[in-house]
């Protein structure tokens, strides 16, 4: 039996440019320059970046609506209360390190995280949110050595529920910490292009992903795509079976789409047109459909889309981080 409690997020944040000041000096250049302006004078400190891409570009942290950094900022308040309550409680560490990285400070999530490892080294769920962690700021390894560990900690421990930390609109979560587990351990061998171990653990995520169409979605999507990079057309053609245009989705339409247009049954034109230009899955989409034509023998094709995907902000997705992967690799 599965235990819930909330809900989760997905956030994805745009880059930000250093501000150059500029000065024009004329005839009065001298007394410009001992009177300036406050324009001249006040500019916003460039915040320390948050990540390095695989492509090499400093990644900064988000520029939210006001709203929604108030938001996000009142629920990180309530967390960090908790905490202060009682530090020693691995669950309010991990919500600690989870309400601070939906703010789009992931090092220092990590920070949270790894102080909870030091009080409680046996916890599967610190290891498999640092390892979420390190997969966004682009430290590959250290994610596989994370959630590597975690696979371990909970061998022959029964699955439970994952508390979301942003509902979707019905309130019910979606997930178990197996799940997250074997799901992200996935993506991080996939992005390294380790594939047959992107295969292992997605075989394994398979197995607790069924008891829902919103996990069985996102499972069958990487493992449709792992199964194609390994040539093995046949298998991947196997898991699309189960994929219907009528399923009970709650959060992974994306997912739900792209399989579908892997089975022939939408567009990849029709697909790509549907997404806004600010569309938070328009990685997700952007990456599919780019990853469709590379394995289908159009690398050039691909390569556009990887680089439209990468051109929109939302640098914390797993879609813009596929895209940053294989434009890094074809270099």
């Amino acid at each position: 039996m599965f235990r819930f409690t909330c809900a989760r997020s997905k956030t994805t944040v745009p880059w930000r440019l250093s501000l150059v000041a500029l000065s024009i000096t004329g005839l009065f250049g001298a007394a410009v320059a001992q009177e300036p302006t406050p324009a001249a004078t006040a500019q916003e400190p460039t915040p320390p970046a948050e990540a390095i891409s695989l492509l090499g570009q400093p990644l900064y942290p988000p520029s939210l609506p006001p709203s929604r950094k108030h938001a996000l900022e009142t629920e990180l308040a309530e967390a960090r209360a908790a905490y202060e309550q009682n530090p020693d409680d691995p669950e309010r560490i991990i919500w600690l390190g989870r309400r601070t990285a939906y703010l789009g400070r992931y090092r220092e999530a990590i920070q949270i995280y790894t102080d909870g490892i030091n009080k409680h080294p046996n916890d599967a769920r610190l290891y498999r949110h640092r390892g979420h962690r390190y997969i966004t700021v682009r430290q590959l390894s250290n994610a596989i050595a994370d959630l590597e560990k975690a696979v371990t900690l909970i061998r022959g421990q029964a699955d439970q529920i994952e508390p979301d930390g942003q509902p979707n609109k019905y309130n019910v979560p979606t997930t178990t910490l197996h799940f997250n587990i074997w799901y992200h351990l996935g993506l991080a061998y996939y992005l390294t292009g380790d594939f047959r171990n992107a295969l292992r653990c997605y075989r394994q995520c398979m197995k607790v992903s069924r008891w829902n169409d919103d996990a069985l979605c996102a499972t069958s999507h990487w493992l449709y795509m792992t199964y194609r990079r390994l040539g093995r057309v046949n298998e991947a053609a196997a898991v699309l079976k189960p994929i219907r245009q009528r399923m009970t989705i709650l959060e992974n339409h994306t997912y739900h789409q792209l399989l579908l247009m892997y089975k022939g049954q939408i567009t990849p034109e029709r697909l790509w047109a549907s997404v806004k230009e600010d569309d938070l899955d328009a990685a997700t989409v952007g990456y599919g459909i780019g990853n469709w034509h590379f394995y289908n023998g159009r690398p050039t094709q691909a390569r556009a889309f990887f680089r439209q995907v990468i051109e929109r902000p939302n640098w914390a997705a797993f879609g813009f981080i596929a895209a940053e992967a294989e434009l890094a690799r074809s270099k």
